[in-house]
């Protein structure tokens, strides 16, 4: 069982959040939220946000308890750069890029319990199909192993015709045999084609 959880257009830079990631990923969700509590980055916050969000995720749709949960996978990916324009001496203006970022968390079980959805609601069909097809509407089945199997056979016949050795009139000096169908053609054909004298 995968919990996913989202944090999107969080304004820090990926490579700043990235630093915090890293010690989370691969931990039980316990140990990691103790991990994160000593690190010193403003960073943590969110992450540790959307962490209790996942759990909360696991809790309430999938009745899954928080010990038996641990971080599987957790990236930051870029979003949308914000480009903006801090004005400089002699009437110059400088690029400032305000970077935001998106971190994907998935959380898996430990240890499966075996409880697939909580909240699954039953649905029942309205009319009831009958156990037998009618008469009329039964399937034939075609057995359409012979005209595949002739069709076959004419295509190998086909094949042997074209590679059979025919005299054509005596061509060239020395008055050779052609195989049909395997003509030169191209620069094959200038390369290997007799000279005349």
């Amino acid at each position: 069982m995968e919990i996913k959880a989202k944090a999107k257009h969080i304004k820090m830079s990926p490579r700043k959040v990235r630093l915090v990631v890293d010690v989370a990923r691969g931990k039980e969700v316990q140990a990691a939220l103790e991990q994160l509590k000593f690190v010193n980055k403003l960073a943590v916050k969110p992450v540790v946000k959307l962490i209790n969000s996942a759990v909360a995720n696991a809790k309430h749709n999938f009745e899954i308890e928080p010990d038996n949960l641990y971080v599987k996978e957790i990236k930051v990916d870029e979003g949308p750069t914000l480009r903006r324009w801090m004005p400089r001496a002699f009437g110059r203006a400088t690029p400032l890029r305000k970077r935001t970022s998106h971190i994907n968390l998935i959380l898996s079980e430990i240890k499966e319990s075996g409880v697939k959805q909580a909240k699954k609601q039953k649905i029942e069909a309205p009319i009831k199909l009958e156990s037998k097809p009618k008469e009329e509407g039964e399937v034939k089945i075609i057995d359409k192993t012979k005209e595949i199997k002739e069709k076959m056979e004419e295509k190998e016949a086909a094949s042997e015709k074209d590679k059979s050795i025919v005299d054509l009139r005596g061509e060239g000096r020395g008055k050779h045999t052609k195989i049909e169908g395997k003509s030169h053609k191209g620069f094959v054909g200038k390369i290997f084609r007799r000279k005349s004298g």
